[in-house]
């Protein structure tokens, strides 16, 4: 599983950076940029998110 952002649903708000436990996320320019090697898959920036723009996907 991995977790991916829809950019075209993304606001950039940062609120999926902020809650993750292991810091996969950053948010750069305007890209979320998920480092696959420190996810756990945990789900908490697909929670967190208002627009639905991240997904974990098998």
């Amino acid at each position: 599983m991995v977790v991916e952002n829809d950019p075209d649903k993304c606001v950039y708000c940062g609120g999926c950076v902020g809650v993750c436990p292991t810091q996969a996320l950053v948010l750069k320019d305007t890209r979320i940029i998920v480092d696959k090697k420190k996810c756990i898959n945990c789900g908490a920036c697909v929670s967190i998110c208002p627009v639905g723009a991240m997904e974990i996907k098998k």
